[in-house]
C-alpha cells in the first residue's frame, strides 16, 4: 500500500532535524558554529544567568559564589543509571588531568529531580567524584527556572509509583567564564583529555 505523501514529508523533515542536531553537537564545525556565531547572535546572556539554590551541605548558593573561577555546569540526577555518573566521572578525570590548574575550575551538578535529591542525598552522591564538585538542589520552581536559563530540558518519565521514575534531560556540560558568562558547551561523549585541553586553552588565553 503506497505511503501517504504527508507522512513521507514529515519523516524526511524529522530526519533532517536529527542530522542537524548531530552536526551541531558532535562535529568540530558544528561546535564552533554554536559556540561562536550562533551564541553571538543569540546574545551574551542567552544561556545562563542568576540562580539561587542549595548545595549538598544545606548552604544557600547563588551564581555569584562562583565568580573568579571557571565553572562546568551539568544537569542530571542521582538516580540516573548511566549518563550522569559517566559524565561526572569524565569531569573528574578532566579535573585530575588539569593538575594544579583545577583549582581555578569548579564543576557544578544541578539536579533535575529535586523531589528525591535532597542535600543529604546529593552529599552522598557527589562524594564519589572530584572533591571540588558542588551539588545543587532546590524547589521544583527554582530548578525549572535555572534549567530554562540554561536552555536545558527535563521531564519526568515512566512513573509507576511516586518514587519510581526516570528523568529525561539534556546531557550537555556548560562552560562558564570567571565572570559567569556562557563560553560554550561540551557535548556528551567528549574525552577527559579533550575537556582538560579546552579549559587549558581558556586559562592560557588570560
Amino acid at each position: 500500500m503506497p505511503q501517504n505523501p504527508v507522512v513521507r514529508i514529515i519523516a524526511f523533515a524529522a530526519l533532517l532535524l536529527a542530522v542537524a542536531v548531530v552536526v551541531l553537537a558532535y562535529t568540530p564545525w558544528g561546535q564552533s558554529l554554536w559556540q561562536g556565531k550562533v551564541a553571538q547572535e543569540m546574545g551574551a546572556a542567552a544561556i545562563g544567568g542568576p540562580f539561587k539554590l542549595t548545595d549538598q551541605n544545606g548552604k544557600p548558593r547563588s551564581d555569584a559564589d562562583f565568580r573568579g573561577e571557571y565553572t562546568l555546569v551539568f544537569f542530571g540526577y542521582t538516580n540516573c543509571p548511566d549518563v550522569c555518573p559517566t559524565t561526572l566521572q569524565t569531569l573528574t578525570d578532566a579535573m585530575t588531568a588539569l593538575g594544579p590548574k583545577a583549582d581555578k575550575v569548579t564543576p557544578v551538578f544541578i539536579t533535575v529531580d529535586p523531589e528525591r535529591d535532597t542535600p543529604a542525598r546529593l552529599a552522598d552522591f557527589v562524594a564519589s567524584f572530584h572533591p571540588r564538585l558542588i551539588g545543587l538542589t532546590g524547589s521544583l520552581a527554582e530548578i525549572r527556572k535555572t534549567a530554562i536559563a540554561y536552555r536545558t530540558f527535563f521531564a519526568k518519565n515512566g512513573a509507576t509509583t511516586p518514587d519510581n521514575y526516570s528523568v529525561d534531560h539534556t546531557g550537555f556540560v556548560y562552560l562558564l567564564g570567571r565572570d559567569g558568562r556562557y563560553l560554550g558547551f561540551l557535548p556528551p561523549g567528549l574525552a577527559p583529555d579533550a575537556i582538560a585541553e579546552a579549559i587549558r586553552a581558556r586559562l592560557g588565553a588570560e
